[in-house]
């Protein structure tokens, strides 16, 4: 049995701001089946706290980079929870990374520094009987773990794997916060810490990393080039092969339309009539009316997300016979162009500004198809999700979005196996013709439904995903 702590900031159903919760959440349960028992570490959250309630205290570190702090044992499900309670870091309203007005905390280096350093001493043995045998960090806010097990000479041979969730975000830091970190001093350098003369705390892990992983085998190859690499790209290449590509999955004990409580009606790719009950509850909640396909938008509204070049189509979108339901938030412009669009085709165009999980899973049941025209996409969810429910992807072909969603071409529709329409290049001409595509195809019922047959036949949970992290673990641990 390997025993495995998996490091994040968050984790379905406790905290969640994206895609790397519903990684996280699901990892556990996804090893157990290949000989991983998996220990998950999260910071002291209040939420998290409340759901550990009185919980033994494991650890108890007087100064933890200068802040008391102590490790409290619980479960997350059917596994263990560990969690880091550290009021002066964590106790704070707003989320997790910033204020309810979003600006970042700024002490986040000393929030994440002090997280990492914790889960580095608790995989290194430092909290009684527990013992470990491989770190799995996650993101920036995790990326200092490899580096302080690296610092410590290996930590008596614990191996460690850096997950990049988003190469975007990197958590890079004024120069001037190193030594607080509690590192020596020759962790200042390229061989290290230092990123472009700051504090680098993903550039740390993946340089510390024993291995690295991305959540999709093509964002694995496009993070070794400029546009994708984000300045990482020359650190992604040295590493060569130590870098692999293991897409996400999604659990179908959450995400299942024959299951889900969340929708108005449960339903199969052999029910698909079934499926109409939830289009009218979309309808009805975003105020819809008239026919013709209804794309939604499940997003946060962002550059990234190719948000900017959809809003610039709406009304060609409701020219060509569509209708949108667009659930999201993000850029205040972003926000209001929706609005404006929803105020200039009542009927057609419909927007709640927000985060609803149980309004997603509705959108997924009920909505035609999904718009996903993002400019780069680690790994992607939402297309996952509308694979599952039979709601068509229309995506941009990038990163997971690539690897997961197989393009309508003539080809494709003859051999019975695309599942959605893809498009080169986030612009205007590109996502247009994309969605005329969609509208077309929407318009042949019987392609329509052969396409949400077939993609709601794939699977995309997390067996096969689960059993390739377990082989690099193994591999790893030799």
């Amino acid at each position: 049995m390997i025993h495995a702590l998996s490091v994040a900031s968050e984790a379905y159903p406790l905290v969640k701001t994206g895609g790397l919760a519903d990684v996280v959440g699901a990892l556990p349960d996804a090893l157990a089946p290949h000989g991983v028992a998996t220990t998950t570490l999260l910071p002291g959250y209040p939420k998290v706290l409340a759901h550990v309630g009185d919980a033994d205290v494991v650890q108890h570190w007087p100064s933890l980079l200068g802040i008391e702090a102590r490790l409290l044992a619980g479960t997350l499900g059917d596994h263990p929870l560990l969690v880091l309670d550290a009021p002066a870091l964590f106790a704070r309203e707003g989320g997790p990374y910033g204020d309810a007005q979003g600006r970042d905390w700024d002490d986040n280096w000393r929030r994440f520094a002090a997280f990492s350093k914790a889960a580095a001493e608790v995989a290194a043995g430092s909290v009684g009987e527990r013992r470990f045998d491989l770190l799995h960090a996650h993101d920036w806010q995790a990326g200092l773990a490899p580096a302080y097990l690296r610092f410590a000479g290996g930590a008596q041979g614990v191996r460690s794997v850096a997950t990049i969730h988003n190469m975007a975000f990197q958590g890079s830091f004024d120069a001037g916060v190193f030594p607080a970190l509690e590192l020596p001093p020759h962790a200042w350098g390229i061989e290290g810490v230092e990123y472009y003369g700051a504090v680098g705390l993903l550039k740390a892990g993946l340089w510390a990393a024993d291995a690295i992983t991305t959540v999709s085998p093509t964002y694995a190859q496009e993070i070794r080039r400029p546009e994708f690499g984000m300045g990482l790209e020359g650190l992604i290449a040295s590493r060569g092969s130590q870098v692999t590509g293991i897409l996400n999955g999604i659990d179908p004990a959450v995400w299942n339309p024959a299951t889900d409580p969340l929708l108005a009606a449960r339903y199969s790719a052999n029910s698909l009539d079934a499926r109409r009950a939830n289009t009218r509850a979309v309808e009805a909640r975003f105020g819809l009316t008239g026919d013709g396909p209804i794309f939604t938008v499940v997003s946060r509204l962002t550059w990234q997300k190719g948000m900017d070049v959809l809003a610039g189509l709406l009304d060609e979108l409701v020219a060509m016979g569509g209708r949108l339901a667009m659930l999201g938030s993000g850029d205040a412009g972003l926000e209001q162009a929706f609005r404006d669009a929803a105020a200039r085709h009542p009927g057609r165009i419909g927007v709640e500004i927000g985060y609803d999980e149980p309004l997603s899973h509705l959108l997924q049941g009920g909505a035609d198809a999904i718009l996903i025209p993002s400019r780069f996409e680690p790994c992607g969810l939402t297309q996952l999700y509308g694979l599952a429910y039979g709601c068509v992807p229309v995506v941009a072909r990038t990163g997971g979005l690539a690897d997961t969603v197989i393009d309508a071409n003539l080809a494709a529709l003859d051999a019975g196996v695309a599942t959605g329409v893809q498009f080169d290049g986030v612009n205007p001409d590109a996502l247009r013709n994309a969605i005329a595509r969609a509208v077309a195809l929407y318009r042949d019922a019987a392609r329509w439904r052969q396409m949400q047959r077939r993609g709601m036949a794939a699977d995309f949970s997390w067996g096969n995903s689960g059993a390739r992290y377990a082989a690099l673990y193994r591999e790893l641990l030799g």
